[in-house]
């Protein structure tokens, strides 16, 4: 748990960010659903529950994640005032295909609560946890069109890279960031 200023609401608030628990099924549902016609695109996309039979299986597999996965990875979740904000995958080493698309953190906030800071937070903690693991630079990506999560990259440290064309085309902006 962290407090924070609340700038767009002007007050001081605590917010958690942390793993989901079995317990979490009401809190986690409310927030799949508020992203309405974009569950298909949730970002990040480790936290799309349609892929499982169950919320114990998708637990499972966030819990299976940290542990069996060929790139480890921690899913967590910005909660606010019992209202889950956003989420972050956070993937504890790079592969060649992190390395060139999707970096150690992919990050996205509820529709209704963009604009509002969230991203930015969601995005530091995430940095917090990378440290925790001794890591000490991190790769953040973004579609070049995606110019919200751009701000977000660079208003917490990130120095633009080199970028990559998708086999689709379209470009991804790699930046780092010491932490």
């Amino acid at each position: 748990m962290f407090f924070c200023f609340d700038k767009y609401n002007n007050r001081s608030v605590l917010m958690e960010f942390r793993r989901l628990t079995i317990n979490d099924e009401i809190l986690f549902m409310e927030y799949f659903n508020a992203w309405g016609d974009e569950q298909k695109s949730i970002v990040p996309s480790a936290t799309n529950i349609k892929r499982y039979k169950s919320f114990q299986d998708f637990i499972n597999n966030l819990e299976e994640r940290e542990r069996l996965y060929e790139v480890l990875n921690t899913t967590l979740f910005l909660i606010d005032d019992g209202k889950i904000i956003g989420s972050s995958n956070v993937r504890h080493h790079l592969n060649e295909f992190l390395t060139n698309y999707g970096g150690h953190v992919g990050y996205g906030v509820r529709p209704d609560m963009r604009g509002q800071g969230y991203a930015s937070k969601i995005l530091n903690e995430s940095l917090k946890f990378l440290k925790s693991l001794n890591v000490e630079k991190a790769l953040i990506t973004c579609d070049e069109e995606n110019i919200a999560s751009r701000k977000v990259i660079l208003n917490n440290g990130g120095v633009q890279d080199q970028s990559h064309i998708r086999e689709d085309g379209g470009v991804t902006n790699r930046f780092w960031i010491e932490i």
